[in-house]
């Protein structure tokens, strides 16, 4: 099938990120800890401001629109400076915004990213429209897609309830990067596992839901429900599974990292792809790792994003029989 013709709705928040990076942000030392602190009342000068965009669900859609896929973004944003810039940035990349709701009482959702030089970063926070987001079944349009790529939505149940009905009732394949919002209520979100196709997560949430400390048998755990389940470990690596064999990978490269926002949706976002046009779930791993791998060596979510065409190299794989 022709990439262009394969659609993944992205279904979540969207986000302007501001950036301020400086050496003021480097973390000081005490007594083991990694503290940072401003005096109440200071004047701080910092090194760079950078804007940019976020919120998994932008992200993954840039993902998939720079693999050919058709990718749509659903969500809401607010009549503002904010939100035009979002859907800016959107549509550079020919990202479909037309089932986008613009709420002229709410703002978007802003960050400000507090940017240290080893790459680790301090987040603040306004989820502002996204966290307001209703969604009923005429919302959709009698949209045709192939995919749903859902990410967190505030543990909006009802919203999520809506979604997965709208899918299985027109035979749309689920994937999943839930947020700690819907892990708070583990057992609401485990009755919905056995819809998805995918889910992606990192290893503290894979822990929080299944209660295993093994990545890998958290992974054989969600594979009696899920067909593919996919781990992230940051620099651990990650585990993944498609119910006949278990994958754990390291690294894709040892690179220097600039900044971890958006590395989590790279890989979530770039594994999903190449499930989604047929790929191995081998190929999965790799794209996605060399995908996030991409991301943190640039300031913001989307910068790094790999395009179709991309060189990729091999990266070691470990594989067991499920």
């Amino acid at each position: 099938m022709d990439r262009q013709n394969i659609k993944i709705v992205c279904i979540g928040a969207a986000v302007q990120d501001v950036f301020l990076r400086g050496k003021i942000f480097a973390p000081q030392h005490e007594d083991g800890e990694d503290v940072e602190e401003f005096k109440l009342g200071s004047k701080n000068e910092v090194d760079e401001v950078i804007f940019s965009t976020g919120g998994g669900a932008t992200n993954a859609a840039v993902t998939f629109a720079r693999q050919g896929l058709h990718a749509c973004y659903m969500g809401k944003v607010g009549k503002d400076l904010a939100g035009t810039a979002v859907l800016d940035a959107l549509h550079q990349d020919q990202v479909d915004t037309s089932l986008v709701t613009v709420s002229p009482q709410s703002g978007t959702g802003y960050s400000v990213l507090l940017l240290a030089p080893n790459g680790e970063r301090t987040i603040l926070t306004y989820r502002g429209a996204s966290t307001h987001y209703e969604l009923h079944p005429k919302d959709f349009h009698d949209l045709v897609a192939d995919w749903f790529y859902v990410t967190s939505l505030d543990g909006n149940f009802e919203v999520l309830e809506t979604i997965f009905e709208y899918a299985l009732k027109h035979q749309i394949k689920i994937a999943m990067n839930p947020g700690h919002k819907e892990l708070e209520h583990a057992h609401r979100l485990k009755d919905l596992l056995p819809k998805l196709e995918i889910l992606s997560m990192n290893a503290d949430e894979a822990k929080q839901l299944f209660g295993h400390e093994s990545a890998a048998e958290a992974v054989r755990s969600a594979n009696e429900h899920i067909p593919y389940v996919v781990i992230t470990d940051g620099p651990g690596g990650v585990t993944a599974g498609d119910r006949t064999k278990i994958i754990t990978a390291g690294v894709y490269e040892d690179v220097k990292v600039v900044d971890r926002t958006g590395a989590g949706d790279a890989f979530s976002s770039g594994f999903v792809a190449m499930i989604a046009v047929g790929d191995t779930i081998e190929q999965a791993i790799r794209f996605g790792s060399a995908n996030s791998t991409s991301v943190v060596g640039q300031i913001g979510a989307k910068a790094g994003i790999l395009r179709a065409g991309a060189h990729l190299h091999d990266m070691p794989m470990r594989l067991e029989n499920f």
